[in-house]
C-alpha cells in the first residue's frame, strides 16, 4: 500500500481521502547493524576464548528441539585454527550446502570469468543446428531477461541474430535440428527422489534449456519432460517471426558437424552465476555448473564424472577429506559432506590467497535480507544476528544445515558449519541453527 500525508488528509493508494488532525512526527530511523566488509584485510581482532565458545555453542546445540544428529565447527579464516569442534569431522547428509561445494569448485576450475555459449551453426545450405552450451539460465519468449541478476542471454536475441545472418546470405527457409550432447548420461542424479522433477525442485539436467526447463518462467511447475526439444521449438518459432520458413521436423543430432557459426548469445560469467546459485539456490544453475567443472577438468560429461573432477578440484585446493557429492545442488540424499570440510571452503573463500573464490562469500545471503535467508533473524536470541551473519541454507526432508562467516565483535573474520539429520520439527531446527550463528557472531 502507498500512503502519503497531504494537507489535512491521508490519501492511501491515491484515491481514498481520511480526515487527520496532524501528520504525527516521523520517529527516528532505527540504525540498522552490518558486519564489516568481509572481503578485505583482516581486521586484526583478537581471537574469541575457545573455553567461552566451547561452552556457549556446546550448550546451544543440546537443544532439544534441533533434534536428530547435530555437528558443528567454527573456523578462524586467518589462521585456519579450530575454535569449536563438536563432530565436525561426521559426513551428514548436507542438502543444498553441497552449492559451497559446487561453487568452489566451479570457480576453481572453470574460471570466475567464463561464459557459456548458445550457438546456431549452419551445416550445409538450408541445415542449421541449435547447439546448447549448458547455460540454464537462458531467457525464453516468454521471460524477461531482466528479471534475475545476472541478466540472462536470451533465445528471442539469438533468433533474431540468426535470422539477419541467413537473410544476408539469401536463405529464408531452414530445416532446424538441435544438439544438447554437450552433457551426458542420466539427466537425474543418484539419489534424487522420483518427485523432484514434478514438483519443481529441478529440471531434467540437460545441456540446452529455455528458463531452467520451467514451462511457465518463475513457476517452479511445471517442469518440461524434454527442455532441449521445447527450446527447440521455441526456437523454430521465433525465426518464422523474424521472416525464415522452418521445417515442421525438428530432431536432435547427436553432435553438430562442422559448420559455420550463424549467431550467438553468452552467459553472465561464471562468478555472477554462482552468486545467484547461492544466494537463490538455484538447483538447476548448480546442476549445470557441476557439469561444466566435469568438462573442465577433462572428465566424462556425466554425473560420475563430475564427482571425480570435484574430487580433483578440491585436493587441488587442500581439501582432500569429508566430501563425497553424485550432484550439485544438493537434492541427492547420497551425499555426505563434513561440517570441517564446508568451513573449511568457506575460509578459503574469504582468504587473499584465493581471490578466484571470492563470489563463493559474495553470494551468499545475509541474515534478515537476501535470498534463503531473507525471512529469518527477525526475532528471538537469533535477532541479533541479522545483516551480520552470511550464510548457505540446505533444507531437505530431515536435513537442516548452515554454512557461512561473520566477523566477531572483536572483528575476527570466523567460518562455521553446523549440521542436523534426523530432523523431527524444522522449524524448530532452523531457529536452533541461527541462534548457533549468531552466537559466533557475538563471540569474544
Amino acid at each position: 500500500m502507498f500512503v502519503i500525508a497531504a494537507g489535512v488528509y491521508l490519501v492511501v493508494n491515491g484515491t481514498e481521502r481520511i480526515p487527520i488532525q496532524a501528520a504525527a512526527p516521523k520517529p527516528a530511523p532505527t540504525p540498522i547493524v552490518t558486519a564489516p566488509p568481509v572481503l578485505v584485510a583482516a581486521l586484526d581482532g583478537p581471537l574469541p576464548a575457545k573455553s567461552t565458545l566451547t561452552t556457549l555453542l556446546r550448550d546451544a546445540m543440546g537443544d532439544p528441539g534441533i533434534g536428530g544428529k547435530v555437528a558443528g565447527t567454527v573456523i578462524d579464516t586467518e589462521t585456519g585454527q579450530t575454535l569449536f569442534d563438536e563432530g565436525s569431522t561426521t559426513a551428514l547428509t548436507p542438502a543444498s550446502t553441497t552449492k559451497v561445494v559446487t561453487g568452489a569448485a566451479a570457480l576453481a576450475s572453470i574460471g570466475a570469468d567464463v561464459t557459456f555459449a548458445t550457438t546456431v551453426v549452419q551445416t550445409a545450405p538450408g541445415k542449421i543446428v541449435l547447439v546448447g552450451g549448458g547455460d540454464p539460465t537462458l531467457a525464453g519468449p516468454k521471460a524477461d531477461p531482466r528479471d534475475h541478476y545476472p541478466r540472462a542471454a536470451s533465445l528471442q536475441t539469438l533468433a533474431s541474430r540468426t535470422a539477419k545472418a541467413l537473410k544476408a546470405a539469401g536463405v529464408k527457409s531452414v530445416t532446424l535440428s538441435y544438439d544438447a550432447s554437450l552433457f551426458q548420461g542420466p539427466v537425474t542424479a543418484p539419489g534424487w527422489k522420483p518427485t523432484y522433477v514434478p514438483e519443481g525442485s529441478a529440471s531434467p539436467v540437460t545441456a540446452l534449456a529455455i528458463d531452467e526447463g520451467r514451462v511457465v518462467p518463475r513457476q517452479d511447475a511445471p517442469r518440461s519432460a524434454n527442455p532441449p526439444a521445447d527450446a527447440s521449438r521455441a526456437f523454430g518459432d521465433l525465426l518464422a517471426k523474424y521472416g525464415i520458413k522452418v521445417g515442421k521436423t525438428i530432431k536432435p543430432v547427436k553432435a553438430a558437424q562442422p559448420g559455420q557459426e550463424l549467431a550467438r548469445v553468452e552467459s553472465a560469467p561464471v562468478y555472477a552465476l554462482v552468486e545467484r546459485m547461492l544466494t537463490e539456490s538455484d538447483n538447476d544453475l548448480a546442476e549445470a555448473l557441476g557439469r561444466h567443472v566435469a568438462i573442465a577438468e577433462k572428465q566424462p560429461h556425466t554425473y560420475a564424472g563430475q564427482a571425480k573432477a570435484y574430487r580433483a578440484v578440491l585436493t587441488r585446493l587442500g581439501v582432500t577429506q569429508g566430501v563425497e557429492v553424485h550432484d550439485g545442488s544438493g537434492l541427492s540424499t547420497a551425499n555426505k559432506i563434513t561440517p570441517a570440510a564446508l568451513a573449511k571452503l568457506v575460509a578459503l573463500g574469504a582468504s587473499p590467497q584465493h581471490p578466484q573464490l571470492h563470489s563463493l562469500i559474495s553470494g551468499m545471503p545475509v541474515a534478515g535480507f537476501t535470498g534463503t535467508l531473507h525471512g529469518r533473524y527477525g526475532d528471538g536470541d537469533s535477532k541479533a544476528g541479522a545483516g551480520l551473519v552470511r550464510a548457505k541454507t540446505g533444507t531437505l526432508d530431515g536435513v537442516n544445515t548452515l554454512t557461512g562467516l561473520v566477523h566477531t565483535a572483536d572483528g575476527r573474520l570466523l567460518s562455521f558449519a553446523f549440521m542436523a539429520n534426523g530432523v523431527t520439527d524444522p522449524g524448530k531446527t532452523v531457529k536452533a541453527l541461527d541462534r548457533l550463528a549468531t552466537l559466533v557472531s557475538r563471540a569474544a
